[in-house]
């Protein structure tokens, strides 16, 4: 009766993990993708963040272009994560970091998983 039980337990908790990353899977026309980190953090990037508008991809705007702060961040091995949540200071164009202070309410408000996601896009540029 206890191998039973064991069994039933057992086959639960998978079958539950399972139906978990099957939600991770969205429906684009007749394909299934996966959401990446980096198709996360691109949406992340242009809706919920707004960071569309004070950053571009390539060339800076308001902010440093995706592209330079993934370069800086990577040729000084730097925590970008840490940055967005305000444990860190600047290290790419600190000039206009008073501008960027102004957004750490809405980074507040990011989970991990989503900060992860931002950084995977932004590196990826």
């Amino acid at each position: 009766m206890k191998l039973i039980v064991t069994l039933l337990i057992t086959t639960l908790l998978f079958s539950c993990q399972s139906k978990q990353e099957e939600k991770e899977e969205i429906v684009i026309g007749k394909k299934q993708t996966k959401v990446t980190p980096e198709i996360l953090g691109k949406k992340i990037f242009n809706g919920k963040g707004k960071c569309f508008s004070c950053h571009q991809v390539s060339k800076k705007s308001i902010g440093p272009s995706i592209k330079e702060i993934a370069k800086v961040y990577k040729e000084k091995n730097g925590d970008l994560i840490r940055f967005m949540k305000e444990e860190d200071g600047p290290i790419v164009a600190p000039e206009s970091f008073a501008v960027m202070k102004t957004n750490y309410a809405i980074l507040k408000t990011f989970t991990d998983q989503e900060l992860e996601a931002l950084e995977a896009y932004m590196k990826k540029q």
